[in-house]
């Protein structure tokens, strides 16, 4: 399937591009659909409020924000005509929708109404762009400043997973927070992408080189799999229904004093809705953390664009791709710039990008894009729950893992 361009490092780590003119309206003529597919949280409530801009006189705009469109995304592009013109993707959703043929070349489109893209957003396979991207992400380190400061520790002891555990340690023996730690551990894919992160920490492949074998039943994945252990020993006992939606919740709920949560999170847990003013004003972020010795932050940088629907009419493929474009002006990233690190002309970066910035700057790796990485990912989401609650040992673990990766990269023809 060719070679995907990833989003060069350097634009991620310090989102700042060039300004240029905004774009110009929507100017779609004549009657269309537009209907579009994406995530749930706030930098996506942004963009497809934009998006949504471009409705009236016959054209048609809805929207669907839902945690779960992963497992929506494919039988509704699958459809014809599909149910969503128009989707966000990211590094690891793309590559599934491409899989299936189910998103269409942007090359005419980009020509026709892109002129105010950088070359940098254009994500690339095979020599066709493919989607958009317009905002960076990444898991970082979110700290309490002042609980830290009760237990005599800064932000520059918190460079290694383990030093957090030494600040989770200290915070439970002076009795300010039972459970001081967060990570986004719910069973499946929040699961799933833990592991990744921190495996990535560790610098090794996941798989061998040139090939879909799986190469993570070794040192590296006990010790990926052992810090992990470590971490949700200071985590509330339901910790394997933790995604985006509970962490933030507990954060702000004054219930956390450490946790690894997604940068898009960061305007949410700063603004002044559901929260308290001593959580708000004593929220800080920092890089994602190294651990084992290794200097590279455990995690991955992911970038999140927009597609367009193959199995659509090219009217309401044009009229979505005007509208997307819409979504992401200038405009709307002005009105909504601390939302996430926007890949955006006019973004100025602020409180709320530094822990994406600092994860990208001191080297994290991008997610892989290879096309067996869903495999790989799903199989650590399912299998690592028992590990994680005692029931079995690391080698198990990773053995299962490796057979379950096995079973579903046969089943698809990797293997």
């Amino acid at each position: 399937m060719g070679t995907i361009k990833t989003i060069a490092l350097t634009a991620i780590a310090a989102a700042v591009l060039t300004s240029s003119s905004a774009f110009a309206g929507c100017g779609i003529n004549g009657n269309a659909n537009v209907s579009i597919l994406g995530n749930d949280f706030p930098a996506l409530h942004a963009v497809f409020s934009a998006a949504e801009e471009c409705a009236g006189d016959g054209v048609a705009v809805t929207k669907n924000h839902n945690k779960d469109y992963k497992d929506l995304m494919v039988p509704a592009l699958t459809a014809n005509p599909a149910e969503y013109t128009a989707l966000t993707v990211s590094n690891a959703t793309l590559v599934t929708l491409m899989n299936d043929d189910l998103v269409r070349p942007l090359d005419e489109l980009v020509a026709k109404y892109g002129s105010s893209l950088n070359k940098s957003q254009l994500v690339t396979v095979g020599g066709k762009v493919m989607a958009v991207a317009f905002m960076a992400n990444a898991q970082h380190l979110f700290y309490r400043s002042d609980i830290l400061s009760k237990v005599d520790m800064s932000v520059d002891e918190l460079q290694t997973y383990e030093q957090v555990l030494t600040a989770a340690k200290r915070i439970r023996d002076a009795g300010l927070m039972e459970y001081p730690v967060a990570l986004n551990t719910k069973a499946g894919w929040n699961l799933g992408e833990e592991f990744v992160n921190m495996y990535l920490g560790t610098g090794a492949d996941m798989f061998k080189p040139g090939t879909a074998e799986v190469a993570i039943n070794n040192a590296h994945g006990v010790a990926t799999l052992e810090m992990l252990k470590q971490l949700v020993s200071y985590s509330h006992p339901d910790f394997l229904t933790f995604d985006s939606n509970a962490t933030q919740a507990l954060w702000e709920g004054n219930k956390l004093a450490l946790a690894t949560m997604w940068g898009s999170r960061t305007k949410g847990v700063l603004d002044d809705e559901g929260s308290t003013e001593e959580v708000v004003m004593n929220t800080d972020f920092a890089a994602a953390p190294s651990f084992n010795g290794s200097s590279i932050p455990a995690s991955s940088l992911w970038w999140d664009g927009f597609v367009i629907s193959k199995n659509v009419s090219d009217a309401d493929a044009e009229a979505s791709f005007m509208a997307m474009m819409n979504g992401i002006s200038p405009e709307m990233v002005q009105a909504n710039n601390d939302a996430t690190v926007w890949l955006i002309d006019g973004y100025k970066p602020s409180k709320a990008a530094s822990g994406v910035n600092a994860t990208a700057m001191n080297g994290a790796a991008p997610y892989p894009m290879m096309p067996f990485m869903g495999a790989l990912h799903g199989a650590a989401g399912s299998e690592l729950s028992e590990f994680l609650q005692g029931t079995e040992s690391a080698e198990q673990a990773l053995s299962d893992m490796e057979a379950a990766y096995n079973a579903a990269a046969t089943e698809k023809g990797y293997l």
